[in-house]
Protein backbone atom coordinates (compact mmCIF):
# COMPACT_ATOMS: atom_id res chain seq x y z
CA UNK A 1 0.00 0.00 0.00
CA UNK A 2 2.53 2.53 1.06
CA UNK A 3 4.57 1.92 -2.30
CA UNK A 4 1.37 2.53 -4.42
CA UNK A 5 1.11 5.72 -2.07
CA UNK A 6 4.19 6.58 -2.92
CA UNK A 7 4.05 6.60 -7.02
CA UNK A 8 0.58 8.30 -6.84
CA UNK A 9 0.48 12.17 -7.98
CA UNK A 10 -0.18 14.71 -5.07
CA UNK A 11 -3.65 15.77 -6.74
CA UNK A 12 -4.84 12.34 -6.51
CA UNK A 13 -3.33 11.79 -2.69
CA UNK A 14 -5.43 14.60 -1.64
CA UNK A 15 -7.93 13.53 -3.11
CA UNK A 16 -7.41 10.31 -0.42
CA UNK A 17 -7.30 12.57 2.34
CA UNK A 18 -10.32 14.42 1.39
CA UNK A 19 -12.22 11.32 1.21
CA UNK A 20 -10.81 9.90 4.35
CA UNK A 21 -9.55 7.05 1.95
CA UNK A 22 -5.85 8.04 3.37
CA UNK A 23 -4.97 9.86 6.71
CA UNK A 24 -2.04 11.99 7.12
CA UNK A 25 0.05 9.42 9.66
CA UNK A 26 -0.08 6.82 6.77
CA UNK A 27 1.38 9.04 4.47
CA UNK A 28 3.92 9.83 7.00
CA UNK A 29 4.66 6.67 7.53
CA UNK A 30 5.08 5.75 4.07
CA UNK A 31 7.44 8.28 3.51
CA UNK A 32 9.49 7.52 6.38
CA UNK A 33 9.84 3.64 4.53
CA UNK A 34 10.92 5.17 1.10
CA UNK A 35 13.27 7.42 3.03
CA UNK A 36 14.77 4.56 4.65
CA UNK A 37 15.21 3.15 1.40
CA UNK A 38 16.42 5.30 -0.52
CA UNK A 39 17.75 8.28 0.42
CA UNK A 40 21.09 6.56 1.86
CA UNK A 41 21.59 6.55 -2.19
CA UNK A 42 20.89 10.19 -2.62
CA UNK A 43 21.11 12.30 0.44
CA UNK A 44 18.29 14.30 -0.58
CA UNK A 45 16.35 14.48 3.10
CA UNK A 46 19.22 14.95 5.61
CA UNK A 47 17.11 16.48 8.04
CA UNK A 48 13.87 14.47 9.47
CA UNK A 49 11.22 16.12 11.76
CA UNK A 50 8.88 12.93 12.00
CA UNK A 51 7.78 13.73 15.69
CA UNK A 52 6.61 17.17 14.61
CA UNK A 53 5.33 15.80 11.75
CA UNK A 54 2.77 13.67 13.60
CA UNK A 55 2.27 15.64 16.19
CA UNK A 56 1.24 17.93 13.59
CA UNK A 57 -0.85 15.61 11.34
CA UNK A 58 -2.84 14.67 14.61
CA UNK A 59 -3.61 18.43 15.02
CA UNK A 60 -5.20 18.95 11.60
CA UNK A 61 -6.86 15.66 11.82
CA UNK A 62 -9.13 17.11 14.55
CA UNK A 63 -10.35 19.67 12.09
CA UNK A 64 -13.44 18.68 9.87
CA UNK A 65 -12.42 17.52 6.44
CA UNK A 66 -13.18 20.75 5.10
CA UNK A 67 -11.56 22.65 7.27
CA UNK A 68 -8.04 20.88 6.67
CA UNK A 69 -6.92 23.53 4.22
CA UNK A 70 -6.05 23.55 0.44
CA UNK A 71 -3.23 20.06 0.63
CA UNK A 72 -5.53 18.56 3.80
CA UNK A 73 -2.65 16.87 5.19
CA UNK A 74 -0.40 16.18 2.34
CA UNK A 75 3.42 15.98 3.95
CA UNK A 76 5.86 18.86 2.57
CA UNK A 77 9.56 18.98 3.06
CA UNK A 78 10.80 22.18 3.19
CA UNK A 79 14.30 23.86 1.48
CA UNK A 80 17.36 23.89 4.12
CA UNK A 81 17.46 27.35 3.22
CA UNK A 82 13.86 28.22 4.84
CA UNK A 83 13.23 28.64 8.59
CA UNK A 84 11.14 25.95 10.01
CA UNK A 85 9.95 26.28 13.95
CA UNK A 86 11.87 23.79 16.01
CA UNK A 87 13.83 22.67 13.44
CA UNK A 88 17.54 22.38 12.28
CA UNK A 89 18.13 25.31 9.64
CA UNK A 90 21.76 25.14 8.39
CA UNK A 91 21.91 26.88 5.48
CA UNK A 92 24.24 23.99 4.07
CA UNK A 93 26.61 26.40 6.31
CA UNK A 94 29.04 25.17 9.48
CA UNK A 95 27.96 28.26 10.52
CA UNK A 96 24.67 27.13 11.10
CA UNK A 97 25.27 23.26 12.08
CA UNK A 98 23.61 23.58 14.98
CA UNK A 99 21.03 26.48 14.36
CA UNK A 100 17.35 25.84 15.78
CA UNK A 101 14.98 28.39 13.51
CA UNK A 102 12.69 30.03 16.91
CA UNK A 103 10.16 31.12 14.24
CA UNK A 104 8.75 29.83 10.25
CA UNK A 105 9.31 31.82 7.70
CA UNK A 106 6.04 33.32 6.20
CA UNK A 107 6.24 30.46 3.38
CA UNK A 108 6.12 27.84 5.88
CA UNK A 109 3.21 29.35 7.87
CA UNK A 110 1.30 29.72 5.16
CA UNK A 111 1.84 26.18 3.99
CA UNK A 112 0.92 24.92 7.11
CA UNK A 113 -2.38 26.93 7.25
CA UNK A 114 -3.21 25.31 4.44
CA UNK A 115 -2.88 21.59 5.57
CA UNK A 116 0.89 21.05 4.58
CA UNK A 117 2.78 18.66 7.48
CA UNK A 118 6.42 19.48 7.12
CA UNK A 119 8.57 16.21 7.86
CA UNK A 120 11.90 16.81 6.21
CA UNK A 121 14.60 20.06 5.12
CA UNK A 122 15.86 19.46 2.08
CA UNK A 123 19.71 19.78 1.09
CA UNK A 124 21.33 22.87 -0.12
CA UNK A 125 24.53 24.50 -0.72
CA UNK A 126 25.88 26.71 1.32
CA UNK A 127 23.84 29.94 1.46
CA UNK A 128 22.14 28.24 -1.44
CA UNK A 129 25.44 29.29 -3.94
CA UNK A 130 26.56 27.15 -6.39
CA UNK A 131 24.40 25.56 -8.74
CA UNK A 132 25.48 22.04 -7.07
CA UNK A 133 24.36 20.60 -3.72
CA UNK A 134 26.67 20.16 -1.21
CA UNK A 135 28.00 21.06 1.80
CA UNK A 136 30.53 20.63 4.37
CA UNK A 137 27.21 20.39 6.82
CA UNK A 138 25.81 17.15 4.96
CA UNK A 139 28.01 16.30 1.64
CA UNK A 140 26.62 16.74 -1.73
CA UNK A 141 22.93 15.19 -2.76
CA UNK A 142 23.69 12.90 -5.70
CA UNK A 143 20.98 12.78 -9.10
CA UNK A 144 19.01 9.66 -9.07
CA UNK A 145 19.14 9.48 -12.73
CA UNK A 146 23.00 8.62 -12.16
CA UNK A 147 24.44 8.96 -8.72
CA UNK A 148 28.19 9.70 -10.12
CA UNK A 149 26.40 12.88 -11.53
CA UNK A 150 25.08 16.27 -10.11
CA UNK A 151 21.53 17.06 -8.97
CA UNK A 152 22.37 20.72 -10.12
CA UNK A 153 21.33 23.41 -6.93
CA UNK A 154 20.59 24.98 -4.57
CA UNK A 155 16.99 23.27 -4.38
CA UNK A 156 18.89 19.57 -5.53
CA UNK A 157 17.30 18.27 -2.42
CA UNK A 158 14.07 19.01 -2.67
CA UNK A 159 13.96 18.33 -6.68
CA UNK A 160 15.70 14.50 -5.81
CA UNK A 161 13.39 13.78 -3.28
CA UNK A 162 10.40 14.23 -5.81
CA UNK A 163 12.21 11.90 -8.62
CA UNK A 164 13.00 9.18 -6.33
CA UNK A 165 9.14 9.20 -4.29
CA UNK A 166 10.26 10.32 -0.74
CA UNK A 167 8.07 13.63 -1.51
CA UNK A 168 4.98 14.57 -3.55
CA UNK A 169 5.28 17.98 -3.64
CA UNK A 170 8.45 20.44 -2.43
CA UNK A 171 9.23 23.75 -1.58
CA UNK A 172 12.25 25.46 -3.59
CA UNK A 173 14.14 28.87 -4.00
CA UNK A 174 14.85 30.34 -7.29
CA UNK A 175 17.66 33.37 -7.94
CA UNK A 176 19.64 32.39 -10.55
CA UNK A 177 17.89 29.33 -11.85
CA UNK A 178 17.86 27.50 -8.15
CA UNK A 179 14.88 25.41 -8.51
CA UNK A 180 14.75 25.20 -12.43
CA UNK A 181 17.98 23.59 -12.81
CA UNK A 182 17.49 21.00 -10.35
CA UNK A 183 14.13 20.33 -12.17
CA UNK A 184 16.01 20.25 -15.50
CA UNK A 185 18.74 17.47 -14.18
CA UNK A 186 16.18 15.51 -11.58
CA UNK A 187 13.31 14.93 -14.35
CA UNK A 188 10.70 16.79 -12.69
CA UNK A 189 9.16 20.33 -12.79
CA UNK A 190 10.02 23.15 -11.36
CA UNK A 191 8.27 27.24 -11.46
CA UNK A 192 9.83 30.62 -10.52
CA UNK A 193 6.82 32.30 -9.95
CA UNK A 194 6.27 35.92 -10.58
CA UNK A 195 7.86 38.76 -7.87
CA UNK A 196 5.39 38.79 -5.10
CA UNK A 197 3.39 35.36 -5.94
CA UNK A 198 4.80 33.16 -2.86
CA UNK A 199 5.01 35.88 0.27
CA UNK A 200 8.73 35.45 2.35
CA UNK A 201 9.94 36.91 5.59
CA UNK A 202 12.20 39.64 4.55
CA UNK A 203 15.67 39.92 5.83
CA UNK A 204 18.18 42.30 4.99
CA UNK A 205 16.53 44.07 2.71
CA UNK A 206 12.14 44.82 1.70
CA UNK A 207 12.71 45.16 -1.87
CA UNK A 208 15.14 41.73 -2.16
CA UNK A 209 13.57 40.27 -5.21
CA UNK A 210 16.03 38.20 -7.45
CA UNK A 211 15.74 35.20 -5.03
CA UNK A 212 11.75 34.10 -4.87
CA UNK A 213 10.36 31.03 -3.09
CA UNK A 214 8.30 28.34 -5.35
CA UNK A 215 6.58 25.05 -5.85
CA UNK A 216 8.29 21.87 -7.58
CA UNK A 217 6.63 18.44 -8.30
CA UNK A 218 6.35 15.72 -10.67
CA UNK A 219 3.93 17.19 -13.17
CA UNK A 220 2.36 20.91 -13.93
CA UNK A 221 -1.45 19.78 -12.04
CA UNK A 222 0.69 19.06 -8.98
CA UNK A 223 3.20 21.62 -8.99
CA UNK A 224 -0.21 24.67 -9.20
CA UNK A 225 -1.51 22.69 -6.66
CA UNK A 226 1.36 23.94 -4.43
CA UNK A 227 1.26 27.35 -5.96
CA UNK A 228 -2.41 27.69 -4.96
CA UNK A 229 -1.34 26.79 -1.24
CA UNK A 230 1.72 29.42 -1.37
CA UNK A 231 0.31 32.13 -2.68
CA UNK A 232 -1.00 35.09 -0.68
CA UNK A 233 -0.38 38.67 0.66
CA UNK A 234 0.80 38.95 4.09
CA UNK A 235 1.10 42.31 5.91
CA UNK A 236 4.66 41.59 6.96
CA UNK A 237 5.23 40.83 3.12
CA UNK A 238 4.35 44.30 1.58
CA UNK A 239 5.20 43.25 -2.07
CA UNK A 240 3.27 40.26 -2.00
CA UNK A 241 0.33 39.63 -4.13
CA UNK A 242 -3.26 38.52 -3.51
CA UNK A 243 -3.69 34.88 -4.33
CA UNK A 244 -5.58 35.24 -7.94
CA UNK A 245 -9.99 34.64 -8.41
CA UNK A 246 -8.58 31.59 -10.90
CA UNK A 247 -6.79 29.01 -8.96
CA UNK A 248 -3.80 28.13 -10.74
CA UNK A 249 -4.61 24.56 -10.58
CA UNK A 250 -8.07 25.53 -12.82
CA UNK A 251 -5.45 26.95 -15.32
CA UNK A 252 -3.68 23.88 -15.33
CA UNK A 253 -6.56 21.90 -16.18
CA UNK A 254 -8.09 24.54 -18.31
CA UNK A 255 -6.16 22.93 -21.46
CA UNK A 256 -5.98 26.83 -22.80
CA UNK A 257 -3.59 26.40 -25.55
CA UNK A 258 -1.32 29.25 -26.91
CA UNK A 259 -1.52 30.60 -30.10
CA UNK A 260 2.08 32.12 -30.93
CA UNK A 261 5.09 30.49 -28.96
CA UNK A 262 8.88 32.07 -29.67
CA UNK A 263 11.75 29.49 -29.27
CA UNK A 264 15.18 30.28 -28.38
CA UNK A 265 18.17 27.80 -28.58
CA UNK A 266 20.65 30.15 -26.14
CA UNK A 267 18.87 33.40 -25.65
CA UNK A 268 21.40 35.23 -27.84
CA UNK A 269 23.62 34.96 -24.87
CA UNK A 270 25.13 31.99 -23.95
CA UNK A 271 26.78 28.66 -25.49
CA UNK A 272 24.71 25.54 -25.21
CA UNK A 273 25.79 21.99 -25.67
CA UNK A 274 24.46 20.87 -29.04
CA UNK A 275 22.50 17.60 -27.53
CA UNK A 276 20.48 19.85 -25.42
CA UNK A 277 19.70 22.25 -28.32
CA UNK A 278 18.62 19.54 -30.38
CA UNK A 279 16.73 17.73 -27.65
CA UNK A 280 14.51 21.15 -26.63
CA UNK A 281 13.94 22.49 -30.13
CA UNK A 282 12.61 18.97 -30.95
CA UNK A 283 10.02 19.49 -28.04
CA UNK A 284 9.12 23.00 -28.73
CA UNK A 285 8.39 22.58 -32.62
CA UNK A 286 5.92 19.88 -31.06
CA UNK A 287 3.50 22.70 -30.09
CA UNK A 288 2.28 23.00 -33.45
CA UNK A 289 0.33 19.89 -32.73
CA UNK A 290 -1.69 21.71 -30.36
CA UNK A 291 -1.98 24.34 -33.54
CA UNK A 292 0.46 27.32 -32.51
CA UNK A 293 3.03 29.17 -34.40
CA UNK A 294 6.55 28.44 -33.58
CA UNK A 295 9.12 30.69 -34.32
CA UNK A 296 12.91 31.02 -33.40
CA UNK A 297 12.71 34.01 -31.22
CA UNK A 298 13.57 35.88 -28.39
CA UNK A 299 14.08 38.68 -26.39
CA UNK A 300 17.42 41.35 -26.88
CA UNK A 301 18.97 40.94 -22.99
CA UNK A 302 22.22 41.20 -23.96
CA UNK A 303 23.22 42.63 -20.64
CA UNK A 304 21.83 40.10 -18.58
CA UNK A 305 25.38 38.55 -17.64
CA UNK A 306 27.16 41.92 -16.33
CA UNK A 307 23.36 42.88 -15.12
CA UNK A 308 23.14 40.05 -12.69
CA UNK A 309 26.71 39.63 -11.53
CA UNK A 310 26.29 43.24 -10.33
CA UNK A 311 23.12 42.79 -8.51
CA UNK A 312 23.70 39.14 -7.59
CA UNK A 313 27.16 40.20 -5.51
CA UNK A 314 25.26 43.08 -4.14
CA UNK A 315 23.00 41.00 -2.71
CA UNK A 316 25.68 38.55 -0.81
CA UNK A 317 27.31 42.04 0.40
CA UNK A 318 24.20 42.99 2.22
CA UNK A 319 23.12 39.40 3.28
CA UNK A 320 26.68 38.28 4.00
CA UNK A 321 29.43 40.88 4.70
CA UNK A 322 29.56 40.13 8.61
CA UNK A 323 29.74 36.84 8.07
CA UNK A 324 32.86 37.43 5.91
CA UNK A 325 34.47 39.58 8.67
CA UNK A 326 33.57 37.16 11.40
CA UNK A 327 33.94 33.67 9.94
CA UNK A 328 35.24 34.16 7.13
CA UNK A 329 37.12 30.57 7.43
CA UNK A 330 34.12 28.92 7.53
CA UNK A 331 32.78 30.17 3.96
CA UNK A 332 33.46 28.44 0.80
CA UNK A 333 35.51 30.11 -2.14
CA UNK A 334 32.63 30.70 -3.85
CA UNK A 335 31.02 32.35 -0.88
CA UNK A 336 34.13 34.38 -0.20
CA UNK A 337 34.03 35.56 -3.85
CA UNK A 338 30.64 36.39 -4.33
CA UNK A 339 30.75 38.73 -0.86
CA UNK A 340 34.08 40.42 -1.87
CA UNK A 341 32.77 41.09 -5.34
CA UNK A 342 29.63 42.95 -4.10
CA UNK A 343 31.89 45.17 -1.43
CA UNK A 344 34.02 46.38 -4.14
CA UNK A 345 30.76 47.91 -6.01
CA UNK A 346 30.44 51.22 -6.30
CA UNK A 347 26.93 53.14 -6.86
CA UNK A 348 27.51 53.89 -10.64
CA UNK A 349 27.61 50.18 -11.09
CA UNK A 350 24.67 49.67 -8.88
CA UNK A 351 23.00 52.22 -10.73
CA UNK A 352 23.59 50.79 -14.33
CA UNK A 353 22.78 47.44 -13.49
CA UNK A 354 19.35 48.50 -12.02
CA UNK A 355 18.55 50.63 -14.91
CA UNK A 356 19.73 47.34 -17.18
CA UNK A 357 16.79 45.48 -15.52
CA UNK A 358 14.76 48.20 -15.94
CA UNK A 359 15.27 47.77 -19.96
CA UNK A 360 15.46 44.15 -19.89
CA UNK A 361 11.95 44.01 -18.19
CA UNK A 362 10.29 46.45 -20.67
CA UNK A 363 11.89 44.31 -23.48
CA UNK A 364 10.69 40.92 -22.30
CA UNK A 365 7.11 42.86 -21.43
CA UNK A 366 7.20 44.18 -25.44
CA UNK A 367 8.23 40.67 -26.24
CA UNK A 368 5.56 39.38 -24.93
CA UNK A 369 2.82 41.81 -27.19
CA UNK A 370 3.90 39.18 -30.33
CA UNK A 371 4.38 35.74 -28.25
CA UNK A 372 2.27 34.34 -25.82
CA UNK A 373 5.38 32.32 -24.71
CA UNK A 374 8.29 32.00 -24.75
CA UNK A 375 10.50 28.25 -24.87
CA UNK A 376 14.17 28.17 -23.98
CA UNK A 377 16.79 25.58 -22.59
CA UNK A 378 16.54 25.14 -18.61
CA UNK A 379 20.18 24.38 -18.44
CA UNK A 380 22.75 24.59 -20.82
CA UNK A 381 24.19 21.09 -20.14
CA UNK A 382 23.02 17.43 -18.95
CA UNK A 383 23.50 16.74 -15.57
CA UNK A 384 27.37 17.08 -15.49
CA UNK A 385 30.01 14.77 -13.04
CA UNK A 386 29.34 15.25 -9.20
CA UNK A 387 33.08 15.81 -8.37
CA UNK A 388 32.33 19.28 -10.71
CA UNK A 389 32.02 21.80 -8.19
CA UNK A 390 30.23 23.46 -11.30
CA UNK A 391 30.50 23.85 -15.11
CA UNK A 392 33.69 25.66 -15.92
CA UNK A 393 32.86 25.63 -19.84
CA UNK A 394 30.80 24.87 -22.50
CA UNK A 395 30.92 23.71 -26.34
CA UNK A 396 34.75 25.30 -26.85
CA UNK A 397 33.39 28.68 -23.75
CA UNK A 398 35.03 28.80 -20.77
CA UNK A 399 33.29 31.22 -18.97
CA UNK A 400 34.96 33.37 -16.53
CA UNK A 401 33.43 32.66 -13.17
CA UNK A 402 31.12 30.05 -11.16
CA UNK A 403 27.96 31.66 -12.23
CA UNK A 404 28.05 32.55 -15.77
CA UNK A 405 27.10 29.51 -17.51
CA UNK A 406 23.20 30.06 -15.56
CA UNK A 407 22.91 32.55 -17.55
CA UNK A 408 20.09 31.32 -19.16
CA UNK A 409 18.20 30.85 -16.18
CA UNK A 410 19.38 34.29 -14.92
CA UNK A 411 18.44 36.70 -17.73
CA UNK A 412 14.82 35.61 -17.17
CA UNK A 413 15.17 36.07 -13.33
CA UNK A 414 16.44 39.69 -14.30
CA UNK A 415 13.15 40.28 -16.48
CA UNK A 416 10.61 39.59 -14.16
CA UNK A 417 9.51 36.77 -15.83
CA UNK A 418 7.72 33.45 -14.46
CA UNK A 419 9.16 30.56 -15.91
CA UNK A 420 8.24 26.72 -15.52
CA UNK A 421 11.13 23.91 -16.06
CA UNK A 422 9.48 21.03 -17.72
CA UNK A 423 11.42 17.30 -18.37
CA UNK A 424 11.34 17.74 -22.38
CA UNK A 425 13.30 14.79 -23.15
CA UNK A 426 16.43 12.55 -22.54
CA UNK A 427 19.63 12.39 -23.44
CA UNK A 428 21.18 9.36 -25.37
CA UNK A 429 22.84 8.69 -22.50
CA UNK A 430 19.88 8.96 -20.54
CA UNK A 431 19.57 11.68 -18.55
CA UNK A 432 16.85 14.39 -18.22
CA UNK A 433 16.56 17.55 -20.17
CA UNK A 434 14.55 20.15 -19.34
CA UNK A 435 12.43 23.18 -20.68
CA UNK A 436 11.70 26.65 -19.39
CA UNK A 437 8.00 27.88 -20.37
CA UNK A 438 8.46 31.70 -19.57
CA UNK A 439 5.54 34.11 -19.89
CA UNK A 440 5.24 37.87 -19.05
CA UNK A 441 5.73 39.31 -15.92
CA UNK A 442 2.53 37.92 -13.36
CA UNK A 443 1.42 35.55 -15.99
CA UNK A 444 1.87 32.72 -14.06
CA UNK A 445 -1.58 31.26 -15.00
CA UNK A 446 -0.50 31.25 -18.73
CA UNK A 447 3.00 29.94 -18.56
CA UNK A 448 1.12 26.99 -15.95
CA UNK A 449 -1.57 26.17 -19.02
CA UNK A 450 1.00 25.88 -21.43
CA UNK A 451 3.05 23.82 -19.85
CA UNK A 452 0.50 21.52 -19.23
CA UNK A 453 -0.89 21.51 -23.07
CA UNK A 454 2.77 20.74 -23.59
CA UNK A 455 3.02 18.03 -21.18
CA UNK A 456 0.22 16.91 -22.97
CA UNK A 457 1.98 16.54 -26.18
CA UNK A 458 5.57 15.48 -24.93
CA UNK A 459 4.18 12.61 -22.83
CA UNK A 460 6.64 12.99 -20.05
CA UNK A 461 4.28 13.05 -16.83
CA UNK A 462 4.69 10.10 -15.23
CA UNK A 463 8.70 9.12 -15.74
CA UNK A 464 9.07 9.66 -12.11
CA UNK A 465 9.81 8.36 -9.18
CA UNK A 466 12.07 6.62 -9.57
CA UNK A 467 14.48 3.94 -7.70
CA UNK A 468 17.91 5.84 -7.54
CA UNK A 469 20.50 4.26 -10.11
CA UNK A 470 23.68 3.92 -8.46
CA UNK A 471 26.47 4.28 -10.23
CA UNK A 472 30.34 5.22 -9.66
Amino acid sequence: MSQDLIRETACTVVDKLRSGDVSPLELLDALEKRIGEVDGKVNALPTLCFDRARDNAKALMQKPAGARGLLAGLPVPIKDLTDVAGVLTTQGSPIFKDSIAAKSDIVVENLEANGAVVYAKSNTPEFGAGANTFNEVFGATLNPWDTSKSAAGSSGGAAVALATGMAWLAQGSDMGGSLRSPAAFCGIAGMRPSIGRVAHTPKSAIDRNLGVLGPMARNVEDLALLLDAMSGDYAADPLSLPAPATSFLSAARSARKPKRIAYSPDLGITPVDPEVKAITRKAAERFAEAGAIVEEAHPDWREAHECFHVLRAFDFAITKANLLRTKRDLLKPEVIWNIEEGLKLTVEQLARAEAQRVDMTARAIEFFKTYDLLLVPTTIVPPFPIEHRYVAECAGKRFDNYVEWLGIVYAITLACCPALSLPCGFTASGLPVGMQVVGAPRADAQVIAGAKVLEDILGVRGTTPIDPRVKN
